[in-house]
């Protein structure tokens, strides 16, 4: 097909009409988790109420764990529960703010996680009485960084 400038006008024309798509594309998370876990039903109504659209697959803890290593969560960063939004991990607590930054400066890495399961992170318990956690990123490479640091409430 040839490309003639009325084509390439219609075609750049109709980019602000997509933009909307992929921004609601990334605000869905497909959520992993046992579905016997409180805490990680406690992170899906934090991703809710930050308007984040989510899925949620139950699986059992076995293939969760396998799951997560087939995914390059390293096992020193692994905890309950794991996400997936515009094409990166989401292991454990991590807040919906975070996860905003995330996808909108969208690092060359796998993902974000909290490791462990930190009182006071998103559904662990309230904000208020919040023990102090670090957001760590995670690379392909197998090298991380602290993404965020929350103080103790």
């Amino acid at each position: 097909m040839l490309l003639t400038r009325r084509h390439l006008l219609l075609a750049c024309a109709s980019l602000p009409l997509a933009t909307p798509v992929l921004a609601q594309a990334d605000r869905h998370i497909q959520v992993l988790k046992d579905p016997n876990c409180e805490c990680c039903t406690g992170w899906v109504e934090h991703l809710q109420a930050s308007g984040f659209e989510v899925t949620v697959e139950e699986i059992h803890a076995g293939l969760l764990a396998v799951r997560k290593g087939e995914l390059g969560v390293p096992i020193n960063l692994q905890s309950c529960h794991t996400g997936q939004a515009g094409g990166y991990v989401l292991e454990g607590h991590v807040p919906a703010a975070d996860i905003g930054r995330l996808l909108s400066e969208r690092p060359d890495a796998l993902g974000l996680a909290v490791p462990g399961m930190p009182y006071g992170s998103p559904g662990m318990g309230p904000e208020t009485e919040r023990d102090a956690y670090e957001v760590i990123l995670f690379r392909r490479d197998g090298t991380t960084e602290v993404w965020t640091s929350y103080e103790a409430a």
